[in-house]
């Protein structure tokens, strides 16, 4: 079977595409996967089909989409901090390419599976403490409003029997290695991350916000389970919320101190920046993810799972 997985040269790309290869339960053996993005997936295997160039190039995206396509992981995208401040690149990326290839897996004639990793920012406004899926979209972001069209598109797509769409709709992961991004919510790993790396970070936001998050191993572990989903337990409903856990930054702040020392915990201090306040005061703090629950999807377990998780991974 071969998967398209676009963005696979991404943290969360580079993650799902090691997992599709280990050979996951409920799938076809993997006989290659054609990584499209602006630079190489790191995973090192035969069956990686690299293929470097840009989403916003139409004979770009010509190229990737092949005739034994099966399934169509699309990952990339311009992140919320970048689409606010960027508003065509964010057009470009997050709306234009995700139609364009659309376009190309309707030529195909096959309906491949395809998985669209959506968000948490296409909700807003004056919102319920938890928010079930068939609220109406109000984004309040660029990057959430692109993600809600393109959900729209994902879905008319898969009416028309063009494509078999599974709309994931993400929390925030944390905790993420490396260095920040350009997402709005990127310091909520890095009050985490950077601390046990001995440096000092600063949360933008109120100690209380509520977040809705997840971690990567079960983010990767859903996504997984989104391609074997069966087509009618759908049942014409195509945008999921995934499962995430409800954490404040003083709770991840607190289990940074239980397992990472209170001298970590010392390096974070308290700097409300306005612009990045009131973009999580437009998200959900909570999502009801009830349904995909339901379906086989699964949840964190509590806050310390998600950052022992990164110290067992990512700290010596």
């Amino acid at each position: 079977m071969t998967i398209l997985v676009t963005g696979a040269a991404g943290f969360l790309g580079a993650r799902l595409v090691k997992a599709l290869l280990a050979g996951p339960s409920g799938l076809p053996p993997v006989s290659r996967i054609i990584s499209a993005d602006i630079r190489a997936c790191p995973i090192a295997d035969p069956r990686v089909d690299n293929r470097v160039g840009t989403l916003v190039d139409p004979a770009f995206i010509g190229t990737i989409v092949e005739p034994d396509v099966r399934i169509v992981y699309h990952l990339a995208a311009v992140l919320s901090g970048q689409a606010e401040a960027e508003f065509d690149t964010g057009l470009q990326v997050n709306l234009d390419a995700t139609r364009a290839l659309l376009e190309a897996c309707r030529s195909l004639e096959t309906a491949p599976r395809f998985v669209f990793s959506s968000t948490v920012a296409v909700f807003g406004g004056d919102l319920p403490a938890v928010v079930p899926e068939d609220i109406a979209l109000h984004p309040q972001t660029s990057y959430g409003t692109e993600k809600a069209i393109a959900e729209l598109l994902v879905s008319e797509y898969s009416r028309r029997g063009f494509v078999d769409g599974v709309i994931c709709r993400l929390a925030t992961i944390t905790v993420r290695p490396g260095k920040p991004n350009s997402a709005l919510s990127s310091f909520v790993s890095g009050i985490i991350r950077e601390p046990l790396a001995g440096v000092d970070s600063v949360c933008p936001v109120p100690l209380d916000t509520p977040i809705w998050v997840s971690s990567p191993a079960v983010v990767t572990q859903n996504l997984v389970h989104a391609a074997r989903l069966r087509t009618p337990a759908l049942q014409g409903r195509r945008a999921l919320n995934l499962p995430g856990l409800l954490v404040t930054p003083a709770q991840l702040l607190d289990s940074l101190e239980r397992l990472g020392g209170a001298a970590a915990r010392a390096r974070v201090r308290s700097e409300n920046d306005e612009r990045i306040s009131r973009a999580m005061r437009q998200w959900p703090g909570a999502l009801d993810a009830s349904r995909a629950l339901g379906l086989g999807f699964v949840a964190d377990d509590d806050v310390d799972s998600i950052v022992r998780q990164y110290i067992s991974e990512n700290v010596a």
